[in-house]
Protein backbone atom coordinates (compact mmCIF):
# COMPACT_ATOMS: atom_id res chain seq x y z
CA UNK A 1 0.00 0.00 0.00
CA UNK A 2 1.28 3.89 -0.97
CA UNK A 3 2.01 5.53 2.15
CA UNK A 4 2.01 9.41 2.00
CA UNK A 5 5.67 11.05 3.11
CA UNK A 6 6.27 14.17 4.39
CA UNK A 7 8.57 16.80 2.19
CA UNK A 8 10.63 19.74 2.87
CA UNK A 9 8.97 23.00 3.18
CA UNK A 10 7.83 24.38 -0.63
CA UNK A 11 5.38 26.83 -1.26
CA UNK A 12 2.12 25.24 -1.88
CA UNK A 13 2.30 26.36 -5.52
CA UNK A 14 5.23 24.05 -5.89
CA UNK A 15 3.33 21.60 -3.57
CA UNK A 16 0.34 21.49 -6.26
CA UNK A 17 2.52 20.71 -9.22
CA UNK A 18 4.11 18.01 -7.38
CA UNK A 19 0.45 16.69 -6.48
CA UNK A 20 -0.28 16.72 -10.32
CA UNK A 21 2.71 14.98 -10.87
CA UNK A 22 1.46 12.68 -8.51
CA UNK A 23 -1.54 11.75 -10.56
CA UNK A 24 0.62 11.17 -13.80
CA UNK A 25 -0.24 14.51 -15.21
CA UNK A 26 2.71 15.21 -17.95
CA UNK A 27 1.02 18.04 -19.62
CA UNK A 28 -1.70 21.14 -18.73
CA UNK A 29 -3.07 23.57 -20.32
CA UNK A 30 -3.99 27.42 -20.00
CA UNK A 31 -3.12 31.26 -19.86
CA UNK A 32 -0.57 33.09 -17.53
CA UNK A 33 -1.89 35.26 -14.44
CA UNK A 34 -0.69 36.95 -12.09
CA UNK A 35 -2.84 35.51 -9.45
CA UNK A 36 -0.81 31.74 -9.80
CA UNK A 37 2.48 32.64 -9.94
CA UNK A 38 4.17 30.44 -7.42
CA UNK A 39 2.55 27.61 -9.48
CA UNK A 40 4.29 28.58 -12.70
CA UNK A 41 7.17 29.19 -10.92
CA UNK A 42 6.64 25.08 -9.70
CA UNK A 43 5.84 24.36 -13.23
CA UNK A 44 8.95 25.82 -13.79
CA UNK A 45 10.71 24.02 -11.35
CA UNK A 46 9.54 20.65 -12.49
CA UNK A 47 9.93 21.24 -16.15
CA UNK A 48 11.29 18.02 -16.90
CA UNK A 49 8.09 16.19 -15.65
CA UNK A 50 5.79 18.23 -16.57
CA UNK A 51 4.75 20.46 -19.25
CA UNK A 52 2.13 24.01 -19.81
CA UNK A 53 1.27 24.91 -23.19
CA UNK A 54 0.19 28.44 -22.80
CA UNK A 55 -2.69 29.26 -24.99
CA UNK A 56 -3.75 32.42 -26.49
CA UNK A 57 -7.44 32.58 -24.79
CA UNK A 58 -9.18 30.62 -21.70
CA UNK A 59 -11.75 29.46 -24.03
CA UNK A 60 -9.16 27.76 -25.61
CA UNK A 61 -7.48 26.24 -23.04
CA UNK A 62 -10.52 24.58 -21.33
CA UNK A 63 -11.19 23.43 -24.49
CA UNK A 64 -7.62 21.65 -25.17
CA UNK A 65 -7.98 20.38 -21.63
CA UNK A 66 -11.90 19.19 -22.06
CA UNK A 67 -10.15 17.58 -25.49
CA UNK A 68 -7.52 15.90 -22.55
CA UNK A 69 -10.12 14.31 -20.44
CA UNK A 70 -11.67 13.06 -23.64
CA UNK A 71 -8.34 11.01 -25.25
CA UNK A 72 -7.04 10.02 -21.38
CA UNK A 73 -9.74 9.16 -19.60
CA UNK A 74 -8.06 11.05 -16.99
CA UNK A 75 -8.95 14.37 -15.70
CA UNK A 76 -7.64 17.52 -18.12
CA UNK A 77 -5.95 20.34 -16.41
CA UNK A 78 -6.61 23.64 -17.16
CA UNK A 79 -5.21 26.49 -15.22
CA UNK A 80 -6.86 30.35 -15.54
CA UNK A 81 -6.33 33.72 -13.89
CA UNK A 82 -9.41 35.07 -11.71
CA UNK A 83 -12.39 37.26 -13.14
CA UNK A 84 -11.92 37.03 -17.18
CA UNK A 85 -10.01 34.50 -17.55
CA UNK A 86 -12.13 32.07 -15.67
CA UNK A 87 -15.46 33.34 -17.06
CA UNK A 88 -13.53 32.92 -20.75
CA UNK A 89 -12.84 29.30 -19.16
CA UNK A 90 -16.87 28.71 -18.47
CA UNK A 91 -17.41 27.03 -22.23
CA UNK A 92 -15.39 24.91 -21.65
CA UNK A 93 -16.33 23.85 -18.36
CA UNK A 94 -19.76 23.38 -19.51
CA UNK A 95 -18.67 21.52 -22.15
CA UNK A 96 -16.72 19.05 -19.64
CA UNK A 97 -20.13 19.12 -17.75
CA UNK A 98 -22.76 18.48 -20.83
CA UNK A 99 -19.84 15.50 -22.46
CA UNK A 100 -19.32 13.91 -18.82
CA UNK A 101 -15.63 14.81 -19.41
CA UNK A 102 -13.09 14.57 -16.34
CA UNK A 103 -11.55 18.21 -15.88
CA UNK A 104 -10.02 20.29 -13.28
CA UNK A 105 -9.89 23.40 -13.44
CA UNK A 106 -7.40 25.70 -11.27
CA UNK A 107 -8.17 29.20 -11.15
CA UNK A 108 -6.15 31.72 -9.58
CA UNK A 109 -7.75 33.77 -6.71
CA UNK A 110 -7.74 37.37 -4.76
CA UNK A 111 -5.22 37.13 -1.53
CA UNK A 112 -7.09 35.79 1.40
CA UNK A 113 -6.96 39.66 3.20
CA UNK A 114 -8.49 41.21 0.41
CA UNK A 115 -11.99 38.70 -0.19
CA UNK A 116 -15.03 39.79 -0.69
CA UNK A 117 -14.53 43.62 -0.99
CA UNK A 118 -14.48 43.30 -4.69
CA UNK A 119 -11.60 43.07 -5.20
CA UNK A 120 -9.46 43.78 -9.03
CA UNK A 121 -11.38 40.77 -11.02
CA UNK A 122 -13.05 38.69 -7.61
CA UNK A 123 -15.74 36.45 -7.71
CA UNK A 124 -17.08 33.83 -5.86
CA UNK A 125 -16.71 30.93 -7.76
CA UNK A 126 -18.96 28.90 -5.94
CA UNK A 127 -22.06 30.87 -7.24
CA UNK A 128 -20.56 31.37 -10.58
CA UNK A 129 -19.88 28.09 -11.39
CA UNK A 130 -22.20 26.31 -8.72
CA UNK A 131 -22.54 22.50 -9.11
CA UNK A 132 -26.05 20.84 -9.49
CA UNK A 133 -27.61 18.78 -12.17
CA UNK A 134 -28.10 22.22 -13.88
CA UNK A 135 -25.03 23.90 -12.83
CA UNK A 136 -21.02 24.07 -14.79
CA UNK A 137 -19.19 21.94 -12.59
CA UNK A 138 -19.19 18.93 -10.34
CA UNK A 139 -17.53 20.47 -7.47
CA UNK A 140 -16.48 23.97 -7.08
CA UNK A 141 -14.38 25.06 -4.06
CA UNK A 142 -11.37 27.46 -3.24
CA UNK A 143 -8.74 26.23 -1.18
CA UNK A 144 -7.80 28.34 1.91
CA UNK A 145 -5.50 26.09 3.68
CA UNK A 146 -2.02 25.63 1.82
CA UNK A 147 -1.21 22.28 4.07
CA UNK A 148 -4.52 20.86 3.10
CA UNK A 149 -4.07 21.65 -0.84
CA UNK A 150 -2.47 17.94 -1.70
CA UNK A 151 -5.87 16.64 0.26
CA UNK A 152 -7.96 19.59 -2.24
CA UNK A 153 -6.39 17.84 -5.08
CA UNK A 154 -6.62 14.39 -4.68
CA UNK A 155 -10.17 14.72 -3.89
CA UNK A 156 -10.83 16.97 -7.25
CA UNK A 157 -9.19 13.75 -8.96
CA UNK A 158 -12.15 11.65 -7.32
CA UNK A 159 -15.02 13.55 -8.20
CA UNK A 160 -13.69 14.15 -11.81
CA UNK A 161 -13.43 10.53 -12.25
CA UNK A 162 -16.13 9.14 -10.16
CA UNK A 163 -19.46 8.07 -11.06
CA UNK A 164 -20.38 10.34 -13.96
CA UNK A 165 -17.49 12.00 -14.83
CA UNK A 166 -17.20 16.01 -14.90
CA UNK A 167 -15.42 18.93 -14.60
CA UNK A 168 -14.10 20.24 -10.93
CA UNK A 169 -13.01 24.21 -10.34
CA UNK A 170 -10.48 25.01 -7.72
CA UNK A 171 -10.27 28.65 -6.73
CA UNK A 172 -6.43 29.18 -5.56
CA UNK A 173 -5.77 32.33 -3.11
CA UNK A 174 -3.04 33.77 -4.59
CA UNK A 175 -1.38 34.07 -0.48
CA UNK A 176 -2.08 30.33 -0.39
CA UNK A 177 -0.16 29.68 -2.92
CA UNK A 178 3.12 31.47 -1.63
CA UNK A 179 2.78 29.85 2.09
CA UNK A 180 5.45 27.27 2.88
CA UNK A 181 3.51 23.45 3.52
CA UNK A 182 5.44 20.32 4.23
CA UNK A 183 2.26 18.57 3.38
CA UNK A 184 2.64 15.26 2.17
CA UNK A 185 1.50 14.37 -1.62
CA UNK A 186 -1.25 11.73 -1.66
CA UNK A 187 -0.92 8.41 -4.01
CA UNK A 188 -2.64 8.45 -7.57
CA UNK A 189 -6.09 8.57 -7.80
CA UNK A 190 -8.30 5.49 -9.40
CA UNK A 191 -11.63 5.53 -9.83
CA UNK A 192 -14.20 2.52 -8.19
CA UNK A 193 -15.44 0.61 -10.77
CA UNK A 194 -19.29 -0.19 -9.86
CA UNK A 195 -20.71 -3.49 -11.19
CA UNK A 196 -24.70 -4.26 -12.56
CA UNK A 197 -26.16 -6.09 -9.66
CA UNK A 198 -26.78 -9.45 -10.98
CA UNK A 199 -30.23 -9.67 -10.12
CA UNK A 200 -30.52 -6.51 -12.33
CA UNK A 201 -28.46 -8.45 -15.00
CA UNK A 202 -31.07 -11.70 -15.03
CA UNK A 203 -34.10 -9.28 -15.53
CA UNK A 204 -32.48 -7.69 -18.63
CA UNK A 205 -32.16 -10.87 -19.96
CA UNK A 206 -35.38 -11.92 -19.75
CA UNK A 207 -36.22 -8.36 -21.84
CA UNK A 208 -34.12 -9.19 -24.17
CA UNK A 209 -35.84 -12.85 -24.88
CA UNK A 210 -39.08 -11.57 -24.93
CA UNK A 211 -38.25 -8.45 -26.93
CA UNK A 212 -38.88 -8.60 -31.06
CA UNK A 213 -37.29 -5.65 -31.76
CA UNK A 214 -34.76 -4.79 -29.70
CA UNK A 215 -32.10 -2.22 -30.35
CA UNK A 216 -29.14 -1.20 -28.31
CA UNK A 217 -27.95 2.90 -27.93
CA UNK A 218 -24.48 3.41 -26.75
CA UNK A 219 -21.80 5.75 -25.82
CA UNK A 220 -20.75 8.08 -22.58
CA UNK A 221 -17.67 8.29 -20.98
CA UNK A 222 -15.59 6.14 -19.97
CA UNK A 223 -15.09 3.03 -22.34
CA UNK A 224 -11.61 1.66 -22.71
CA UNK A 225 -10.33 -1.15 -24.75
CA UNK A 226 -11.22 -3.89 -22.85
CA UNK A 227 -15.17 -2.55 -22.35
CA UNK A 228 -14.90 -1.54 -26.32
CA UNK A 229 -14.14 -5.67 -26.67
CA UNK A 230 -16.43 -6.53 -24.43
CA UNK A 231 -19.38 -4.47 -25.94
CA UNK A 232 -18.27 -5.80 -29.18
CA UNK A 233 -18.65 -9.60 -28.16
CA UNK A 234 -22.05 -8.60 -26.26
CA UNK A 235 -23.71 -7.52 -29.37
CA UNK A 236 -22.11 -10.25 -31.69
CA UNK A 237 -23.66 -13.29 -29.45
CA UNK A 238 -27.36 -11.53 -29.58
CA UNK A 239 -27.16 -10.08 -32.91
CA UNK A 240 -28.29 -6.47 -31.93
CA UNK A 241 -28.56 -3.41 -33.99
CA UNK A 242 -26.25 -1.26 -32.46
CA UNK A 243 -26.06 2.32 -32.74
CA UNK A 244 -24.33 5.31 -31.30
CA UNK A 245 -25.26 8.32 -29.25
CA UNK A 246 -24.64 11.72 -30.66
CA UNK A 247 -21.19 12.77 -31.00
CA UNK A 248 -19.79 9.02 -29.13
CA UNK A 249 -19.32 8.02 -32.85
CA UNK A 250 -16.55 5.91 -31.84
CA UNK A 251 -18.01 3.88 -29.37
CA UNK A 252 -19.09 0.90 -31.95
CA UNK A 253 -17.00 0.27 -34.83
CA UNK A 254 -19.06 1.98 -37.66
CA UNK A 255 -17.47 -0.94 -40.04
CA UNK A 256 -19.00 -3.65 -38.34
CA UNK A 257 -22.01 -5.53 -40.18
CA UNK A 258 -24.37 -4.71 -36.88
CA UNK A 259 -23.87 -1.33 -37.03
CA UNK A 260 -27.17 0.82 -37.68
CA UNK A 261 -25.30 4.91 -37.35
CA UNK A 262 -25.61 7.23 -35.22
CA UNK A 263 -28.76 8.89 -33.31
CA UNK A 264 -28.48 12.35 -33.18
CA UNK A 265 -28.57 15.83 -35.17
CA UNK A 266 -29.51 14.89 -38.84
CA UNK A 267 -29.96 11.34 -37.83
CA UNK A 268 -31.18 8.75 -40.50
CA UNK A 269 -34.80 9.24 -41.11
CA UNK A 270 -34.66 5.08 -41.46
CA UNK A 271 -32.37 5.10 -38.20
CA UNK A 272 -34.90 7.12 -36.38
CA UNK A 273 -38.33 5.12 -37.23
CA UNK A 274 -36.07 1.74 -36.20
CA UNK A 275 -35.79 3.41 -32.89
CA UNK A 276 -39.61 4.36 -32.88
CA UNK A 277 -40.50 1.26 -33.79
CA UNK A 278 -37.94 -0.35 -31.29
CA UNK A 279 -39.88 -2.33 -28.31
CA UNK A 280 -36.93 -2.36 -26.42
CA UNK A 281 -33.87 0.37 -26.14
CA UNK A 282 -30.82 -0.72 -23.86
CA UNK A 283 -29.23 2.64 -23.69
CA UNK A 284 -25.82 2.01 -22.49
CA UNK A 285 -23.61 4.39 -21.12
CA UNK A 286 -24.80 7.69 -22.82
CA UNK A 287 -26.66 9.98 -20.97
CA UNK A 288 -30.60 10.17 -22.97
CA UNK A 289 -30.37 13.86 -23.61
CA UNK A 290 -32.27 16.14 -26.41
CA UNK A 291 -29.73 15.52 -29.24
CA UNK A 292 -29.68 11.92 -28.50
CA UNK A 293 -33.93 11.32 -28.10
CA UNK A 294 -34.37 13.71 -31.52
CA UNK A 295 -35.82 16.62 -29.09
CA UNK A 296 -37.47 13.76 -26.76
CA UNK A 297 -39.42 12.36 -29.46
CA UNK A 298 -37.85 9.02 -30.45
CA UNK A 299 -38.11 8.25 -26.79
CA UNK A 300 -41.30 9.91 -25.49
CA UNK A 301 -40.89 11.44 -22.49
CA UNK A 302 -41.55 10.85 -19.27
CA UNK A 303 -42.46 7.43 -20.09
CA UNK A 304 -41.23 6.14 -23.71
CA UNK A 305 -43.61 4.01 -25.43
CA UNK A 306 -40.57 1.15 -25.88
CA UNK A 307 -39.77 -0.75 -23.14
CA UNK A 308 -36.42 0.81 -21.73
CA UNK A 309 -33.45 0.09 -20.21
CA UNK A 310 -30.74 2.26 -18.99
CA UNK A 311 -27.44 1.26 -17.92
CA UNK A 312 -24.91 4.72 -17.01
CA UNK A 313 -22.32 5.22 -14.48
CA UNK A 314 -24.25 7.95 -12.86
CA UNK A 315 -27.25 8.00 -10.21
CA UNK A 316 -28.27 11.24 -10.52
CA UNK A 317 -28.59 10.44 -14.86
CA UNK A 318 -31.29 7.26 -13.72
CA UNK A 319 -34.56 8.27 -13.78
CA UNK A 320 -33.61 12.47 -14.52
CA UNK A 321 -36.54 12.34 -17.80
CA UNK A 322 -37.42 8.81 -18.37
CA UNK A 323 -38.86 6.32 -16.18
CA UNK A 324 -37.55 3.25 -17.86
CA UNK A 325 -38.65 -0.41 -16.97
CA UNK A 326 -34.78 -1.17 -15.88
CA UNK A 327 -32.16 1.45 -14.52
CA UNK A 328 -29.03 0.05 -13.77
CA UNK A 329 -25.66 2.15 -11.91
CA UNK A 330 -22.90 0.82 -13.15
CA UNK A 331 -19.34 1.76 -14.72
CA UNK A 332 -19.62 1.53 -18.23
CA UNK A 333 -16.44 -1.16 -18.44
CA UNK A 334 -18.10 -3.10 -16.03
CA UNK A 335 -21.37 -3.26 -17.09
CA UNK A 336 -19.81 -4.25 -21.05
CA UNK A 337 -18.52 -6.88 -19.40
CA UNK A 338 -21.16 -8.18 -17.42
CA UNK A 339 -23.34 -8.13 -20.98
CA UNK A 340 -20.82 -10.09 -22.76
CA UNK A 341 -21.22 -12.81 -20.08
CA UNK A 342 -25.26 -13.00 -20.57
CA UNK A 343 -25.92 -16.30 -22.50
CA UNK A 344 -28.15 -15.80 -25.61
CA UNK A 345 -31.09 -18.10 -26.73
CA UNK A 346 -30.53 -20.64 -29.54
CA UNK A 347 -32.95 -18.87 -31.78
CA UNK A 348 -32.75 -14.88 -31.98
CA UNK A 349 -36.20 -13.63 -33.78
CA UNK A 350 -34.45 -10.42 -35.34
CA UNK A 351 -31.73 -11.33 -37.33
CA UNK A 352 -33.22 -9.86 -40.47
CA UNK A 353 -33.85 -6.70 -38.76
CA UNK A 354 -30.29 -6.13 -38.01
CA UNK A 355 -28.97 -6.58 -41.04
CA UNK A 356 -32.09 -4.29 -42.65
CA UNK A 357 -30.77 -2.23 -40.27
CA UNK A 358 -27.11 -2.09 -41.48
CA UNK A 359 -28.66 -1.64 -44.98
CA UNK A 360 -30.15 1.22 -44.00
CA UNK A 361 -26.77 2.95 -42.90
CA UNK A 362 -24.94 1.62 -46.13
CA UNK A 363 -27.73 2.84 -48.10
CA UNK A 364 -26.99 6.52 -46.03
CA UNK A 365 -23.17 6.74 -46.75
CA UNK A 366 -24.27 7.25 -50.26
CA UNK A 367 -25.20 10.63 -50.77
CA UNK A 368 -28.14 11.73 -53.03
CA UNK A 369 -26.61 13.89 -55.89
CA UNK A 370 -23.46 14.88 -56.61
CA UNK A 371 -23.17 19.07 -55.41
CA UNK A 372 -20.83 21.42 -57.68
CA UNK A 373 -18.22 22.75 -57.61
CA UNK A 374 -17.35 21.26 -54.41
CA UNK A 375 -19.13 18.25 -53.13
CA UNK A 376 -18.63 18.14 -49.10
CA UNK A 377 -19.74 13.87 -49.52
CA UNK A 378 -17.06 13.42 -51.63
CA UNK A 379 -14.49 15.48 -49.39
CA UNK A 380 -15.37 13.45 -46.23
CA UNK A 381 -15.13 10.06 -48.00
CA UNK A 382 -11.78 11.20 -49.65
CA UNK A 383 -10.36 11.94 -46.05
CA UNK A 384 -11.57 8.67 -44.95
CA UNK A 385 -9.71 6.83 -47.64
CA UNK A 386 -6.55 9.17 -47.89
CA UNK A 387 -6.12 9.34 -43.49
CA UNK A 388 -4.57 6.33 -41.31
CA UNK A 389 -7.28 4.49 -39.60
CA UNK A 390 -6.46 6.21 -36.10
CA UNK A 391 -6.41 9.65 -37.07
CA UNK A 392 -8.50 11.71 -34.34
CA UNK A 393 -11.33 13.84 -36.12
CA UNK A 394 -12.61 17.11 -34.22
CA UNK A 395 -15.46 19.34 -35.13
CA UNK A 396 -17.00 22.29 -33.28
CA UNK A 397 -20.84 22.87 -33.69
CA UNK A 398 -22.55 23.78 -37.13
CA UNK A 399 -24.37 22.03 -39.90
CA UNK A 400 -20.86 21.48 -41.62
CA UNK A 401 -20.69 18.61 -39.10
CA UNK A 402 -23.38 16.72 -40.36
CA UNK A 403 -20.84 15.66 -43.47
CA UNK A 404 -18.83 14.25 -40.69
CA UNK A 405 -21.23 13.02 -38.74
CA UNK A 406 -22.78 11.56 -41.85
CA UNK A 407 -20.15 9.67 -43.98
CA UNK A 408 -16.86 9.54 -41.99
CA UNK A 409 -16.31 5.87 -40.42
CA UNK A 410 -14.87 5.63 -36.68
CA UNK A 411 -12.82 2.87 -35.37
CA UNK A 412 -14.01 1.04 -32.21
CA UNK A 413 -12.01 2.37 -29.16
CA UNK A 414 -10.37 -0.87 -28.82
CA UNK A 415 -8.52 -0.23 -31.53
CA UNK A 416 -7.18 3.01 -30.93
CA UNK A 417 -9.03 5.13 -28.09
CA UNK A 418 -11.18 8.15 -29.03
CA UNK A 419 -11.31 9.21 -32.66
CA UNK A 420 -13.92 11.56 -32.25
CA UNK A 421 -13.40 14.53 -30.39
CA UNK A 422 -16.89 16.49 -30.85
CA UNK A 423 -19.04 18.52 -27.99
CA UNK A 424 -22.04 17.17 -27.20
CA UNK A 425 -22.97 20.73 -25.56
CA UNK A 426 -22.99 22.21 -29.11
CA UNK A 427 -19.86 24.77 -28.46
CA UNK A 428 -18.70 26.72 -31.19
CA UNK A 429 -15.10 27.33 -31.50
CA UNK A 430 -14.44 23.61 -30.06
CA UNK A 431 -12.60 22.01 -33.10
CA UNK A 432 -9.62 23.69 -33.59
CA UNK A 433 -8.22 23.98 -29.58
CA UNK A 434 -9.50 19.91 -29.39
CA UNK A 435 -7.05 19.40 -32.34
CA UNK A 436 -4.23 21.25 -31.11
CA UNK A 437 -4.62 19.41 -27.47
CA UNK A 438 -4.56 15.86 -30.05
CA UNK A 439 -1.38 16.84 -31.84
CA UNK A 440 0.64 17.66 -28.79
CA UNK A 441 -0.82 15.16 -26.37
CA UNK A 442 -0.31 12.41 -29.90
CA UNK A 443 2.14 13.51 -31.34
CA UNK A 444 2.49 10.12 -33.72
CA UNK A 445 -1.07 10.53 -35.06
CA UNK A 446 -2.80 12.81 -37.49
CA UNK A 447 -5.45 14.90 -36.53
CA UNK A 448 -8.08 16.54 -38.88
CA UNK A 449 -9.92 19.17 -37.63
CA UNK A 450 -12.92 19.89 -39.43
CA UNK A 451 -14.14 23.55 -38.76
CA UNK A 452 -17.12 25.99 -40.17
CA UNK A 453 -16.19 29.52 -40.74
CA UNK A 454 -17.94 30.95 -37.90
CA UNK A 455 -16.92 28.02 -35.32
CA UNK A 456 -13.17 28.29 -36.65
CA UNK A 457 -12.86 32.34 -35.66
CA UNK A 458 -14.12 31.61 -32.42
CA UNK A 459 -10.58 30.39 -31.49
CA UNK A 460 -8.65 30.85 -34.56
CA UNK A 461 -5.66 32.35 -32.82
CA UNK A 462 -4.98 29.02 -31.46
CA UNK A 463 -3.07 28.21 -34.40
CA UNK A 464 0.15 29.97 -32.92
CA UNK A 465 -0.15 27.79 -29.72
CA UNK A 466 0.00 24.44 -32.14
CA UNK A 467 3.10 26.53 -34.06
CA UNK A 468 4.52 27.81 -30.69
CA UNK A 469 4.69 23.87 -29.23
CA UNK A 470 5.76 22.05 -32.29
CA UNK A 471 2.74 20.38 -33.32
CA UNK A 472 3.27 18.01 -36.66
CA UNK A 473 0.73 16.21 -38.10
CA UNK A 474 -2.03 18.17 -37.74
CA UNK A 475 -4.87 19.49 -40.71
CA UNK A 476 -7.74 21.86 -40.18
CA UNK A 477 -10.26 21.89 -43.21
CA UNK A 478 -11.88 25.16 -42.96
CA UNK A 479 -15.77 25.24 -44.51
CA UNK A 480 -16.22 28.47 -45.66
CA UNK A 481 -19.96 29.87 -46.86
CA UNK A 482 -20.21 33.25 -45.39
CA UNK A 483 -22.89 32.13 -43.36
CA UNK A 484 -23.66 31.14 -39.51
CA UNK A 485 -25.40 28.24 -41.04
CA UNK A 486 -27.30 26.68 -38.72
CA UNK A 487 -28.90 29.84 -38.13
CA UNK A 488 -29.57 30.52 -41.60
CA UNK A 489 -31.03 27.52 -42.21
CA UNK A 490 -33.41 28.21 -39.50
CA UNK A 491 -34.14 31.75 -40.21
CA UNK A 492 -35.07 30.52 -43.55
CA UNK A 493 -37.70 27.39 -41.97
CA UNK A 494 -39.54 29.75 -39.30
CA UNK A 495 -38.96 33.10 -41.43
CA UNK A 496 -38.60 32.19 -45.12
CA UNK A 497 -36.83 34.83 -47.04
CA UNK A 498 -36.13 37.24 -43.83
CA UNK A 499 -32.44 36.70 -42.68
CA UNK A 500 -30.60 38.62 -40.21
CA UNK A 501 -27.26 38.60 -38.33
CA UNK A 502 -26.23 35.40 -40.27
CA UNK A 503 -24.24 36.78 -43.28
CA UNK A 504 -20.24 36.79 -42.29
CA UNK A 505 -17.12 38.97 -43.90
CA UNK A 506 -14.55 36.33 -43.66
CA UNK A 507 -11.13 36.64 -44.09
CA UNK A 508 -8.40 34.98 -46.50
CA UNK A 509 -8.43 31.65 -44.23
CA UNK A 510 -5.07 30.61 -46.14
CA UNK A 511 -3.55 33.96 -45.91
CA UNK A 512 -4.31 34.10 -42.05
CA UNK A 513 -2.67 30.66 -41.21
CA UNK A 514 0.55 30.98 -43.15
CA UNK A 515 0.77 34.29 -40.86
CA UNK A 516 0.74 31.88 -38.05
CA UNK A 517 3.20 29.60 -40.02
CA UNK A 518 1.29 27.16 -40.76
CA UNK A 519 1.58 25.85 -44.83
CA UNK A 520 -2.29 26.22 -46.33
CA UNK A 521 -4.17 26.18 -49.74
CA UNK A 522 -7.46 27.18 -50.82
CA UNK A 523 -9.76 24.41 -52.35
CA UNK A 524 -12.34 25.46 -54.24
CA UNK A 525 -13.41 22.06 -56.54
CA UNK A 526 -13.99 18.70 -55.59
CA UNK A 527 -10.99 17.51 -58.02
CA UNK A 528 -8.95 19.74 -56.09
CA UNK A 529 -9.51 18.36 -52.35
CA UNK A 530 -7.28 14.93 -52.84
CA UNK A 531 -4.20 16.22 -54.19
CA UNK A 532 -4.15 19.02 -51.52
CA UNK A 533 -4.92 16.46 -48.63
CA UNK A 534 -2.35 13.98 -50.36
CA UNK A 535 0.25 17.27 -49.60
CA UNK A 536 -1.12 17.89 -46.28
CA UNK A 537 -0.57 14.14 -45.22
CA UNK A 538 2.64 14.06 -46.46
CA UNK A 539 4.22 17.54 -45.13
CA UNK A 540 3.77 16.43 -41.53
CA UNK A 541 3.49 20.08 -40.60
CA UNK A 542 0.66 21.98 -39.53
CA UNK A 543 -1.67 22.80 -42.49
CA UNK A 544 -4.92 24.31 -43.12
CA UNK A 545 -7.45 24.00 -46.17
CA UNK A 546 -9.80 26.68 -47.12
CA UNK A 547 -12.88 25.27 -48.53
CA UNK A 548 -15.28 27.77 -50.41
CA UNK A 549 -18.70 26.40 -50.23
CA UNK A 550 -21.86 28.20 -51.66
CA UNK A 551 -24.14 29.28 -48.98
CA UNK A 552 -27.00 27.63 -50.15
CA UNK A 553 -25.43 23.95 -49.55
CA UNK A 554 -26.76 23.96 -46.23
CA UNK A 555 -26.40 20.48 -44.91
CA UNK A 556 -26.17 16.85 -46.09
CA UNK A 557 -29.56 16.45 -47.23
CA UNK A 558 -30.73 19.65 -48.11
CA UNK A 559 -30.20 22.98 -49.36
CA UNK A 560 -31.40 26.65 -48.47
CA UNK A 561 -33.77 27.03 -51.19
CA UNK A 562 -35.59 24.12 -50.37
CA UNK A 563 -36.22 24.80 -47.20
CA UNK A 564 -36.72 28.16 -47.89
CA UNK A 565 -39.70 27.21 -50.15
CA UNK A 566 -41.22 24.34 -48.36
CA UNK A 567 -41.67 27.20 -45.73
CA UNK A 568 -43.20 29.39 -48.05
CA UNK A 569 -45.94 26.48 -49.12
CA UNK A 570 -46.45 25.62 -45.52
CA UNK A 571 -47.07 29.36 -44.83
CA UNK A 572 -49.67 29.54 -47.93
CA UNK A 573 -51.48 26.31 -46.25
CA UNK A 574 -51.77 27.81 -43.59
CA UNK A 575 -53.27 31.09 -44.65
CA UNK A 576 -52.88 34.68 -42.85
CA UNK A 577 -51.91 34.81 -39.21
Amino acid sequence: MSVATSNPARPAGHALVQALIAQGVSTCFGVPGESYLAVLDGLHEHRERIRFIACRQEGGAAFMAEAQGKLSGRPGICFVTRGPGATNASIGIHTAFQDSTPMIVFIGQVASDQRDREAFQELDYRQVFGPGTLGMAKWVAEVQSADRLPEYVARAFHVAMQGRPGPVVLALPEDMLTTPTTAAVLPRVEPAQAWPAPGAMRTLRQMLVDAERPLLIVGGPGWDAEGSAALERFAEAWALPVANGFRFQDTFDNRHPQYAGDVGIGINPKLAQRVKDADLVVALGIRLGEMTTGGYTLLQAPRPLQKLVHIHPGAEELGRVYAADLLIQAAVPAAARALAALEPPTALRWRERTAAAQADYQANLVPSAAVEPLDMAEVMKTMQRLAPEDTVYTNGAGNYSGWLHRFVQYPAARLHGRTQLAPTSGAMGYGLPAAVAAALLHPDRTVVNVAGDGDFLMNGQELATATGYGARRLISIVVDNGSYGTIRMHQEREYPGRTSGSDLYNPDFAALARAYGWSAERVDTTAAFEPALARALERGTPTLLHLKLDVDVSTSRTTLTAIRDQAQVQAHARGPA
